[in-house]
């Protein structure tokens, strides 16, 4: 039952890293600024350190091994600039969609692993608070070094969308004044129990491949 378990662990490793990417490209093309365009920073943010945070600790407490948190990250980034390519190949430029910025959150939850001798429990509490806290920090980062997002907006709509969704004018702070703190006070709670879904899923697998 041993190569059950083992292609049962990594087959979850590959969905969950999929899914952040569909995510990430349904979702996550955030560089559209619309009315809305706050709130879908919240949201995505929130989405993306749930996503990663349950997928990261799933892969590191399998391993047992820090640093593997980080590796985890790097597959999802590599996922989604492949799927950008999909974009590009249809006259899209290639920030169409802008790739989350995983890793550096992941290596907090990695660090913390390692700074507490491998304890799963401040994995979950520490860890996940560190990522739901950091990801929409350098999320924002990451967005003010793309080229303008209104432009791109009005340039390249998107061909999925219905015409009530078509890119307009941003009334920037109309729902929240500081979107990154909303985001992360919101994603560092919620990655919490996230993570510790995460860690149970281990649990979980072993006992139904016993």
């Amino acid at each position: 039952m041993v190569w059950l378990r083992r292609t049962t662990h990594y087959l979850f490793i590959v969905v969950v890293a999929v899914n952040s990417t569909l995510l990430t490209i349904n979702a996550g093309d955030y560089i559209f600024y619309t009315d809305w365009a706050w709130t879908s920073f919240v949201v995505f943010s929130i989405s993306q350190s749930t996503m990663l945070v349950v997928g990261a600790i799933y892969y590191m407490l399998l391993t047992g091994v820090p640093g593997t948190a980080t590796y985890y990250a790097t597959i999802m980034t590599i996922y989604t600039w492949v799927a950008k390519g999909a974009w590009f190949a249809l006259g899209y430029p290639y920030d169409f969609v802008v790739t989350p910025v995983w890793i550096p959150s992941a290596m907090l939850l990695d660090l913390t692993y390692w700074a507490t001798r491998r304890n799963k429990h401040a994995a979950i509490i520490i860890g996940g608070t560190l990522v739901g806290l950091s990801l929409p920090i350098f999320n924002m980062i990451n967005l003010l070094l793309v080229r303008d997002p209104l432009e791109m907006a009005f340039k390249y709509p998107r061909p999925t969308l219905p015409p009530y969704m078509t890119p307009i004018e941003p009334q920037v702070g109309k729902f929240y004044n500081s979107p990154v703190a909303l985001g992360s006070g919101a994603g560092a709670v919620l990655s919490v129990p996230i993570a510790a879904l995460g860690a149970k899923l281990n649990t979980w697998t072993y006992r139904w491949m016993a």
